[in-house]
């Protein structure tokens, strides 16, 4: 047997994860003057016009699944060599929890919808204590720009690949739903040059739900990571997974790490010891992480309410069949309309054409994704004879909203000559996982971890279940540079 080395590193601050609060985290860090080091537990991902970085969703392969996945996704069971791709599937009770890996997190994989709540409905489903004037007028804008949020040229869409977009607008303006373009984090200039046949095409035939491989989409690694590695303070290890975090005698951080290849063979064990620790894991692992580190007594007296407080944000995955309708072979993405259907703030709700992969004929089908503003809940528990955190959903969770609310909407855009395949009542999952530190009662508002001091968590984690009926990645974003000016301004020379 070969003997794995062991190696001891001390560290001003360990970042884990590096999706939009661990990039946002280490850039303003950076930026302050402090050296930062972050855990990534999977790979780079770069991409080019014409790469082939990331996997086909019509011809999936290992790149998919992380290799510690439970062996079903999406339902179906699937089977490949052991790697170090990008979905992991998070089986629990009741409910499937998605969660990416690979740097830049979430953005390398999500379609890119980037929406900002308006002030009602963020005030109805988050704690007290923020400035809106400042959010609205700061920190939401901060993000757009890093990201460089652009809607989908007119040009583009009157475009025969655009055929979907246009029948969803049209379908859902005839039910009498508000219609607006989705800001997306996407150079829309890469997409028109595919119709002019400069690239092979990614985002005009629906190929890039896993991943764009023609570049153009401005994910965290290109932007946030980018810009903080350009700094000379970051430095970022990849194939670093953290397995636990516990607090050491005099206070400070304690984080193990297994330094891995691409098949998961652990190669190094790392102790890193650190002053400050900052959680941006998402939800699903941050989560896990510090219920685990309770539930063993690696760190004493944490908050009560860990590990619950969790949500889906409502997420629903709907296969639109419409016999009379001409969608395409190849649909056009990755998102260009939605209906935001906001005016109850309790009940507000987001429905948003996405494209499917590209078929070799018409299928006279697309896809609707929906998400909503729930107030159902579940929670991770610590399991102490499987030695994990487990998630248990309640088996009616978000049943009112997505029976009231989404489902009818949906089917009021899909119209009576049409069919509507939920996906999600055949195989209850969520791309959006939400909470388990919630912020009020784990955390403060800006992610320290009540009564422990150098604990932060600065990712989905720190969401209250739910955001605001938007897709999660603009509210974690703004929050986080929200809680870098305050930290930056209160922690950085005396914790961090």
């Amino acid at each position: 047997m070969n003997r794995v080395e062991l190696t001891r590193e001390e560290h001003r601050v360990v970042v884990i994860g590096s999706g939009f609060g661990g990039g946002v985290t280490a850039l303003r860090l950076a930026q302050a003057g402090v050296p930062v080091l972050l855990l990534e537990r999977g790979l780079r991902w770069p991409t080019g016009p014409n790469a082939q970085t990331f996997p086909r969703a019509t011809a999936p392969d290992k790149r998919i699944l992380w290799h510690r996945s439970s062996p079903e996704l999406f339902g179906r069971p699937v089977a490949f060599e052991p790697y170090a791709g990008l979905v992991e599937a998070v089986p629990g009770e009741n409910m499937t929890a998605l969660c990416a890996a690979g740097l830049g997190g979430g953005s390398l994989v999500y379609q890119g919808m980037s929406l900002q709540p308006t002030e009602e409905v963020f005030a109805t489903h988050f704690p007290d204590g923020f400035d809106w004037h400042a959010l609205d007028t700061v920190y939401y804008p901060r993000v757009a720009r890093m990201l460089g949020l652009a809607v989908a040229p007119d040009e583009l869409i009157a475009s025969k690949n655009y055929t979907a977009a246009r029948v969803f607008a049209q379908h859902a303006r005839d039910a009498g739903l508000p219609v607006s373009k989705i800001p997306m984090p996407i150079d829309w200039n890469y997409a028109l040059a595919e119709l002019r046949g400069e690239m092979t095409p990614s985002y005009t035939n629906g190929d890039g739900s896993l991943g764009v491989n023609n570049g153009g989409k401005h994910t965290v690694d290109v932007t946030y990571l980018a810009a903080a590695e350009a700094t000379g303070r970051v430095t970022i290890e990849t194939l670093h997974e953290v397995t636990d975090i516990e607090r050491a005698p005099d206070g400070r951080w304690i984080v193990h790490v297994n330094r891995t290849d691409a098949a998961g063979t652990v190669l190094e064990n790392k102790i890193l010891t650190t002053g400050a620790l900052v959680l941006a894991a998402g939800s699903l692992n941050t989560t896990r992480l510090l219920v685990r580190a309770a539930g063993k007594g690696q760190i004493p007296d944490l908050p009560a309410e860990l590990g619950r407080g969790w949500g889906t944000n409502a997420d629903r995955i709907y296969v639109w069949t419409a016999p009379t309708e001409d969608f395409g072979p190849a649909q056009g993405g990755p998102v260009v309309y939605g209906s935001l259907n906001w005016d109850d703030p309790a009940t507000a709700h987001t429905l948003i054409q996405a494209s499917i992969p590209p078929l070799s004929m018409d299928a006279h089908s697309t896809m609707m994704v929906g998400y909503g503003a729930s107030a159902d809940r579940g929670e991770f528990r610590y399991d102490t004879a499987a030695d994990a955190a487990t998630l248990h959903w309640p088996a009616d969770g978000d049943a009112g909203i997505q029976n009231e609310h989404i489902g009818p909407a949906a089917h009021r855009i899909a119209g009576p000559s049409s069919t509507l395949l939920d996906t999600n009542a055949a195989f209850p999952s969520t791309w959006h996982p939400l909470g388990g530190a919630s912020m009020g009662t784990v955390c403060d508002l800006d992610g320290r971890v009540l009564g422990q001091s150098g604990l932060y968590v600065l990712d989905g984690a720190l969401m209250p279940g739910t955001t605001a009926a938007c897709n999660p990645s603009m509210t974690i974003a703004a929050l986080a540079e929200r809680a870098l000016d305050r930290l930056i301004a209160t922690d950085v020379g005396a914790v961090l």
